[in-house]
C-alpha cells in the first residue's frame, strides 16, 4: 500500500461524512497515474503553488495602487490570508483541508494588473468580456506549463470558477473558500485603509462593532468562529443571522468609505486607461505578442482572447514598463 492510499484511508476515518474525499474525486480531464505519496488535491495544491501565475500575484494590486509602504496587501498576501482562514474553518469542521487550500491558492490567479481596475478595463474594451474567475480557470486549464495547463481535479476547478459572490461551489470546501475570500478582503482592506489614514476605528459603525468587535482582529475572529459554530456537524456552510447582517453592513461601509474613496482610488482611471491602450495596441500589433500567445491566434475571437491573456498575466510593474517602452519617449525617462 502506498503512502497516498494510507492517507486516503485516513481521510475516511477522520473527515466528516459530507467532506469531499480525495479518492472519490471526479478526476482530471486528462487521466494521470496517481502520485504514490500525495492525494490528488494535495498534488493540485503543489501545482498551483509552483505555477508562474501564482508567483506573479506578488506584484498585483489588491486595493491600493503603488502604496507608499511595505505593509499593504498585494494579491499574493490576500490569497495567503484567504487560504489561512479557509484552512482554519475546514480543519475545525473536519472537511478536506487539501482541497480548501488548493482552491484558495488558485482562486485569484487570473487577476489583472491593477486589481479590479484592470479587470474593469478589459471587460469594457474586449467584446468577449473579461472576468477574473473565468481567467483563473483558463490559466490552470490552458495557459500554464506552456499551454498544457495544470490538469487539476474537477473539484478544484469548480471551486476556483465559483469563488465569487454569485458563484455556487459544488463542494462544502469550495463554499468555505467563497466566504473566506469575503471575510479576508473586508478585514485586510479595512486594515490597509486605516494604515493609509482613509478611516479610523472610531468611524466603523456601531452596527458592526457592537456585533463583531471593536478591532480588525476581533472582527476576523468573530466571523470565523461564527461560521464554525453554525456549520459544525452539518452538511452546510452558514453564518448566524447577526453575523450575516454584520457582514452585509461591513460590505456596505467598505464600498462607501474605501472602495469608492478618492484617495484610495485616485490612480485607478489612469490604470484603466493604461490597460485599454495596451489592449488596443496589441490587437493591431499581433506580431509583437510573445510567440506563445501569437501562436494561439487562428481567428478574430482567438486574437482578442490572446491579447487578454497576455495583458491580464502582466504584473503591475511589467504593465507600466511595457507602456513606457511603447509610448514614452526614451529621452523623457532620464528627466
Amino acid at each position: 500500500m502506498t503512502i497516498r492510499e494510507e492517507l486516503e484511508i485516513r481521510e475516511k476515518e477522520i473527515l466528516a461524512p459530507w467532506a469531499c474525499f480525495s479518492r472519490e474525486s471526479r478526476g482530471r480531464e486528462k487521466p494521470e497515474i496517481p502520485c504514490d505519496i500525495r492525494p490528488c488535491f494535495q498534488r493540485d495544491r503543489d501545482r498551483i503553488l509552483h505555477s508562474k501565475s501564482f508567483r506573479r500575484l506578488k506584484d498585483k494590486t489588491q486595493v491600493f495602487l503603488a502604496p507608499a509602504g511595505d505593509h499593504y496587501r498585494t494579491r499574493l498576501t490576500h490569497t495567503l490570508e484567504v487560504s489561512q482562514n479557509a484552512r482554519t474553518i475546514a480543519k475545525a469542521l473536519c472537511l478536506n483541508e487539501d482541497l480548501v487550500e488548493a482552491i484558495a491558492l488558485g482562486h485569484d490567479l487570473g487577476h489583472t494588473p491593477f486589481g479590479h481596475a484592470g479587470e474593469r478595463a478589459l471587460n469594457r474594451i474586449c467584446p468577449l468580456g473579461f472576468r477574473h474567475n473565468e481567467q483563473s480557470l483558463r490559466l490552470v486549464d490552458v495557459l500554464e506549463r506552456g499551454g498544457r495547463g495544470l490538469n487539476l481535479c474537477w473539484e478544484v476547478r469548480d471551486g476556483i470558477l465559483n469563488h465569487q459572490t454569485s458563484g455556487s461551489p459544488a463542494t462544502l470546501e469550495g463554499q468555505i473558500v467563497r466566504i473566506s475570500d469575503k471575510i479576508a478582503y473586508f478585514h485586510h482592506d479595512m486594515d490597509d485603509a486605516m494604515r493609509a489614514g482613509i478611516l479610523t476605528e472610531e468611524e466603523v459603525p456601531a452596527e458592526i462593532t457592537d456585533v463583531a468587535g471593536k478591532t480588525t482582529g476581533e472582527r476576523l475572529d468573530y466571523f470565523i468562529h461564527d461560521m464554525i459554530r453554525n456549520s459544525q456537524n452539518k452538511p452546510v456552510i452558514s453564518m448566524s443571522e447577526p453575523a450575516a447582517k454584520a457582514m452585509k453592513d461591513m460590505r456596505a461601509f467598505m464600498f462607501r468609505r474605501v472602495y469608492s474613496d478618492p484617495v484610495a482610488k485616485a490612480e485607478e482611471k489612469r490604470a484603466e486607461q493604461l490597460v485599454e491602450v495596451l489592449y488596443e495596441y496589441f490587437c493591431t500589433h499581433l506580431n509583437e505578442l510573445p510567440d506563445f500567445y501569437e501562436h494561439m491566434i487562428v481567428d478574430e475571437t482567438s486574437k482578442m482572447r490572446a491579447v487578454c491573456d497576455y495583458i491580464s498575466a502582466m504584473s503591475d510593474h511589467f504593465a507600466i514598463a511595457k507602456y513606457e517602452e511603447l509610448f514614452v519617449p526614451k529621452a523623457w525617462s532620464v528627466l
